[in-house]
C-alpha cells in the first residue's frame, strides 16, 4: 500500500485526486485548511488534517506521517489577487511549499506531483498549441511563484533524489468547482444560469483558453504516480482553443438553455490567447484520449444541476 498525502485535498480538483487514490487502494492523507476547500469533499476513507501548508504542524506531518508519494495541490490560486499582493502569494505558494519540500526531505518522501500551470506560466504565447519548450514569461505573480516552486523542485531532484513531476495543467472545470471565486469560469456561469441570472462576458468575449476536464486532470496525477523516475515537466491541456463566447454557447446548449450573456468591459491585463500541447503527457505518461469539451459540459452541467435541484429541494 502506498501512502499518498494530497494538500489541498479538499478543494476541486485536489478532491477529485483524491477519491482516486482512495479508489485504488492507497492510504489517503488530505492536508487543507479550508480557506478555499470544503469538509464534505474529502472521502470519508482519507484521514483528513486541518492545517495550514506554512504551518509547522503540517511539515511535521509530511515529515513523520510515513509519505511515499506528496501530491501537493494547495495554493493561492487567485491571478488578481497575486497582482494585487504578491508577498501573500509567495507567501503561500513559495514558502508555504518549502516548508513542505523540506519536510519531505527529512521525511524520505521519494515523489512529488505538483499542480503547476500550464496557462499562466507562459505568459503571451509565440505558438499555439505551446509545449513544455516554450519560454516561461509568466505575467503574474501567481505564474512566477509556481515557476519559482518548479525550479526548486530540480534542485531538490538534483541535491536530494526526490524525484517529482510538475503538471502544468490548462483551465481545468467539472464537478466540485467553486462558483463564487474569481477563476473558474464554467463553474461561475452554470452557477448564475441556474440561478436565473445572465451571465457576464468580460470584452469581446474572443479570448481563448484550454478547457480541460478534471477527470483527465485525476488520470494524469495517478499516471504520474506510477511513473518513470526523475524529473519531469508536463502539460495537461487538449491543444483546443476554446473562446469564452464558444464556451458559453456550449453551456447554455448543456442546459437546454437561449440566454444572451452580456458584455462588460475587458479585464487589464488579461492574457488573449492560451492552449498547450500535451503530446509529451501521452508519450511519458501514456495519458490520451482526453474528454472533449462538449462531452465534458453535459456532465459538469449535469453534476451543478443536480447541486442546484438539491439544495432548492
Amino acid at each position: 500500500m502506498v501512502s499518498v498525502c494530497i494538500t489541498g485535498g479538499a478543494g476541486f480538483i485536489g478532491s477529485n485526486v483524491a477519491d482516486a487514490f482512495v479508489a485504488r487502494g492507497d492510504r489517503v492523507l488530505v492536508l487543507d485548511d479550508l480557506s478555499g476547500g470544503r469538509r464534505e469533499n474529502v472521502p470519508p476513507e482519507a484521514e483528513f488534517h486541518q492545517l495550514d501548508i506554512r504551518s509547522a504542524e503540517a511539515a511535521e506531518l509530511v515529515e513523520k506521517a510515513g509519505i511515499d508519494i506528496l501530491v501537493h495541490h494547495a495554493a493561492q490560486m487567485d491571478v488578481r489577487r497575486s497582482v494585487e499582493s504578491p508577498t501573500f502569494d509567495a507567501d503561500v505558494n513559495v514558502v508555504g511549499t518549502l516548508n513542505l519540500l523540506e519536510a519531505a526531505r527529512r521525511g524520505g518522501v521519494r515523489k512529488v506531483l505538483f499542480a503547476s500551470t500550464g496557462g499562466a506560466i507562459y505568459g503571451e504565447q509565440d505558438v499555439f498549441p505551446a509545449d513544455e519548450s516554450h519560454p516561461t514569461r509568466p505575467v503574474s505573480p501567481y505564474g512566477v511563484a509556481k515557476l519559482a516552486v518548479e525550479r526548486y523542485l530540480y534542485f531538490y531532484h538534483v541535491a536530494y533524489g526526490l524525484d517529482a513531476v510538475c503538471l502544468r495543467y490548462a483551465n481545468v472545470y467539472g464537478e466540485r468547482q467553486n462558483p463564487h471565486g474569481e477563476a473558474g469560469v464554467v463553474a461561475i456561469f452554470l452557477n448564475k444560469l441556474l440561478a436565473g441570472e445572465v451571465p457576464r462576458i468580460n470584452g469581446d468575449g474572443l479570448q481563448t483558453r484550454d478547457y480541460v476536464h478534471v477527470s483527465d486532470v485525476v488520470r494524469s496525477n495517478l499516471a504520474a504516480a506510477a511513473g518513470r523516475k526523475g524529473f519531469l515537466i508536463v502539460n495537461v491541456g487538449t491543444g483546443v482553443e476554446t473562446s469564452v463566447h464558444e464556451l458559453y454557447q456550449g453551456l447554455t446548449a448543456a442546459l437546454g438553455l437561449d440566454v444572451e450573456a452580456v458584455h462588460g468591459p475587458a479585464m487589464p491585463g488579461e492574457q488573449r490567447r492560451s492552449s498547450i500541447d500535451a503530446g509529451l503527457l501521452a508519450r511519458e505518461l501514456g495519458v490520451t484520449d482526453l474528454r472533449g469539451l462538449s462531452s465534458g459540459l453535459r456532465r459538469t452541467a449535469d453534476w451543478f444541476r443536480q447541486q442546484h435541484e438539491g439544495a432548492a429541494g
